[in-house]
């Protein structure tokens, strides 16, 4: 326990306040690297004696919002606690900062897109600044300027680092313990290195692939998008109903009707598909149909995933339209017949199944090149005049797949992409990966099964090239051959010890430069990796996993053996399909574990109308207004207050209520710490029986506050601490403050003080993870070092044979005169020449034991018991306010 100076004092502000307190002590934890990792002692340390956080890098595109206040507030209570518990804590803090985000963020503020057929431009000066040309007008889209790749790449850098800068601003002030010497960038040298010899060594042992196959577009962005980015919304649509006609040789000249949403797509239909158990369509298996107006032959096939109550219960099946179409051609081994492009338009040429049939002419002069609007439009226009279309079309609401950061719904279009293998496709590799969520513990459990269900669920590999400029390149290059064509199956490698390259300026081993391009020479891989693909890594750039053998950029094999696996990865819900699967398979195809022990899982923060809040649908509340109308303190109270895996409403009165706690705990202090030194050893000189009680309940409060802690549950941790410390102001401050000033004798008065001296030591560090200006602020008043590298506390710190019943009693009975009181509407400091209490025999007997204390507190002056089985006070004699003695 901490011995209390002669000088405590001389401490202790005449008017304490929160103002200032975050510049002051964020300064003092800066310069005195108050949460600094200890390398060395870790390394000497028991393994269960070393904490190590999967800290999520947030993505550095803009603003924060309160959702990420409230995650990483849950992620640095536990690293505190567990620093106060002994462990050494590694808290590194990490920045996302390649990907689409960074890019579109780029975009709108310089007022540039990126072009990769541009030269490269020296001291190029882009058209504006924030969104805002030098005219000071906003940029369109429609206005932006195309630079080359190279100069589009250094203002992604360029705005991330500033945007980076903004937000460690922040979680400074929010008090958030990172050691901040401990960083990374999703684009620095260490990322790019640790991402492509991950990706090499999955391409080495065959987890990585490629494959010339149908994907998901986004015709906006112009990138691939995987399952796991995909959002299903309403969109606006109609029902075509469109005739297909029956082969001659049938026998049968009724067509069959089909009804569809998509007729531009009729000319690439490969199949009609109905359910096999469909009586209506038993007799047309194995029989073909001509399409209309192409009069392209094409069969009718069975299939179980064809919806019999759905329409007219038969789809026409083209390659592609949905994702449905993609299941129909791998397993009945369709053709293909692709005709939207990356641009989103149907292709220029005339497809050689269409050329010499009767829709020649009209693809030709109507379709190629157009959009999938302009080519819809002019394909019901010619169904309607051949008289294929019945009736007129019917207007619907469609579910249609989006890029979760797009505006308009996805193509599928056929490309030639990079996959990991993920278990969409093996089921013994996705029944390892479910095991391998057996050996995380989720918390709260629940979360388990989601992420299960998204593994069972999945219907492919995970794609993980991106056609865009900002973020790792593949370190691969193709060989040209002598004719002039890439041949993509002749794949060159970087070797490890080069990481990381950037393909497009680097030349494989056994080239120069000079080969770029030419006969013989080589290409580079133009694409980059998914943003996830180097996030589910943070495991391994983190704890220094050693690249070059070794040798790599922030490499530390021996620190990466200590910590690997992770203790802690917190995140959001909505990311264990992404970030926490991605971790989950890398960490299994190269390490053959789970990558952390621990899966925090937190909820979302809701508007006033219960919708998550995010920077897209402009409802979220940005984190610096917040935190400068009510303190740090005060919004990490409110973040504490929800529970790992709920949802929580955004509530500044919550946050009011944090702060009040706050300055209250700045209050009591001054009164508990106001009586100079206690000299000798405090436990020992807590003799008075209520003293002891209420050590005796916060001991029990310690014992559960630990256990909320331990279990993950900081918000039960949290709640018991903040109950006791409102109890303990209300009552026990109240009952003692007689005392503790010698009302009742030097040793009472001891007593008291060593009782306040224990329980605020005590509490201020229960508070610490939560509101860790206030609680270290006064411990600078009388404590030695900072409060948040002294140790848990513990029960046994407290002096025992207290009955904790007692406080409560004597507390009850404090506010039952308080009630008669309030009442007969006198003030407080009234006195009571007599009164009667009657209470049970048990709550009797504890206050005629705390009795001179409640006394001096309530002002009375004969106090009576009856026995009763309800608390309550009779007959009481109360002098009116106006006649109590001034000054009593």
């Amino acid at each position: 326990m901490t011995d209390t100076p002669a000088s405590t004092t001389s401490r202790i502000p005449e008017r304490p306040a929160l103002d200032g307190l975050e510049d002051k002590w964020m300064q003092v934890w800066r310069e005195q690297g108050t949460y600094v990792f200890d390398r060395e002692r870790a390394l000497d340390l028991p393994r269960e004696q070393v904490f190590a956080i999967d800290t999520p890098p947030p993505t550095a595109s803009g603003s924060l919002h309160v959702g990420h206040v409230f995650s990483y507030t849950h992620t640095d209570c536990m690293a505190r606690y567990k620093r106060m518990r002994g462990h050494e804590v590694f808290y590194p803090i990490g920045w996302d900062d390649n990907g689409l985000p960074t890019e579109r963020r780029v975009q709108n503020y310089y007022g540039v897109r990126g072009d990769a057929t541009l030269p490269y431009e020296d001291s190029l000066v882009p058209p504006g600044e924030g969104g805002v040309g030098a005219d000071g007008k906003a940029i369109k889209a429609h206005d932006q300027r195309p630079v080359s790749r190279k100069n589009f790449i250094e203002l992604c850098d360029v705005l991330t680092v500033k945007d980076e800068e903004t937000f460690e601003a922040l979680f400074r002030r929010l008090g958030f313990s990172l050691d901040w010497n401990i960083s990374y960038r999703t684009i620095d040298e260490r990322s790019r290195a640790v991402a492509q010899q991950a990706f090499l060594r999955n391409l080495a042992r065959g987890e990585a692939y490629q494959a010339e196959a149908p994907g998901l577009w986004d015709v906006t962005f112009q990138t691939a998008v995987a399952q796991a980015e995909l959002e299903a919304r309403d969109y606006p649509g109609a029902y075509h109903r469109v005739a297909f006609h029956r082969t001659a040789a049938d026998g049968d000249t009724e067509p069959v009707h089909i009804e569809t949403t998509r007729p531009e797509l009729i000319p690439s239909v490969v199949a009609l598909i109905a359910h096999p158990d469909d009586e209506r369509y038993q007799p047309l298996f194995g029989t073909t149909v001509h399409s209309p107006l192409f009069g392209v032959e094409v069969p009718v096939l069975a299939h179980p995933a064809a919806e019999m109550d759905k329409g007219a219960g038969i789809a026409m099946c083209c390659t592609f339209g949905d994702l449905t179409d993609v299941m129909w051609w791998r397993e009945l081994q369709l053709p293909t017949r692709s005709l939207i492009t990356r641009n989103g338009r149907m292709q220029a040429e005339t497809p050689e199944w269409i050329a010499g049939g009767p829709g020649e002419e009209l693809y030709a002069a109507q379709l190629a090149g157009r959009t999938t609007f302009s080519a819809r439009e002019a394909v019901v226009a010619a169904l309607r005049e051949s008289g294929d279309l019945e009736g007129e079309p019917q207007k619907t609401q469609r579910k249609a797949n989006f890029y979760e950061k797009g505006d308009k719904p996805l193509e599928i279009v056929t490309s030639r992409q990079w996959y990991i293998r993920n278990g969409g496709r093996d089921a013994d590799l996705r029944a390892a990966l479910v095991a391998r969520g057996d050996e995380i513990d989720f918390h709260p459990s629940f979360m388990r099964a989601r992420y299960k269900n998204w593994i069972e669920g999945l219907n492919g590999d995970w794609l993980v090239s991106r056609q865009r400029f900002f973020g790792v390149p593949f370190p691969v290059w193709y060989r040209v051959d002598e004719s002039g064509d890439i041949d993509y199956d002749s794949v060159l490698t970087a070797p490890e010890s080069a990481l990381p390259v950037d393909p497009q300026v680097d030349t494989p081993d056994g080239f120069d430069e000079s080969q770029r391009g030419e006969p013989g020479g080589f290409v580079a891989d133009p694409d980059i990796m998914d943003t996830w693909a180097t996030s589910s890594l943070t495991p391994q750039i983190a704890t220094g996993w050693p690249v070059r053998d070794g040798s790599g950029p922030g490499s530390d094999p021996e620190l990466y053996a200590a910590l690997f696996p992770m203790d802690m990865r917190p995140q959001a819900h909505d990311i264990i399909r992404t970030w926490l699967f991605s971790t989950v398979v890398r960490s299994h195809f190269e390490e053959g574990t789970a990558p952390w022990r621990n899966a925090a899982i937190s909820g979302w923060i809701l508007d006033p109308d219960r919708k998550k809040m995010s920077k897209s649908k402009g409802n979220a509340e940005t984190p610096e207004d917040v935190v400068r109308a009510h303190g740090a303190d005060a919004v990490r109270y409110w973040a504490a207050s929800g529970r790992l895996g709920t949802d929580a409403a955004y509530d500044t009165g919550q946050m009011k209520v944090g702060r009040r706690l706050a300055i209250k705990v700045l209050n009591a202090s001054k009164f508990a710490l106001g009586f100079g030194e206690v000299a000798g050893d405090l436990r020992a000189a807590v003799t008075n029986p209520l003293d002891l009680s209420m050590l005796s309940a916060l001991g029990e409060v310690v014992d559960k506050a630990t256990n909320g802690f331990e279990s993950w549950d900081y918000t039960r941790s949290l709640e018991v601490t903040e109950t006791f410390f409102w109890a303990f102001c209300d009552d026990y401050l109240e009952l003692v403050k007689d005392r503790a000033y010698g009302g009742q004798g030097d040793a009472e008065a001891a007593s008291a003080r060593a009782a306040l001296r224990l329980a605020l030591e005590t509490m201020l560090r229960l508070l610490a993870p939560f509101i860790p200006y206030a609680t270290e602020e006064v411990w600078s008043w009388f404590g030695e070092g900072s409060i948040h590298r002294q140790a848990w506390p513990t029960r046994a710190e407290l002096p025992s044979g207290g009955d904790a019943a007692m406080l409560d009693a004597v507390g009850a009975a404090l506010a039952a005169v308080r009630k008669v009181k309030s009442e007969a509407k006198v003030g407080m400091r009234s006195e009571i020449k007599t009164m009667v209490l009657a209470a049970p025999e048990s709550v009797v007997a504890h206050v005629r034991a705390g009795e001179g204390d409640l006394r001096a507190a309530g002002h009375v002056t004969e106090l009576r018991y009856a026995t009763s089985d309800e608390l309550e006070v009779r007959d009481v004699d109360l002098v009116p306010a106006e006649k109590t003695p001034r000054g009593a």
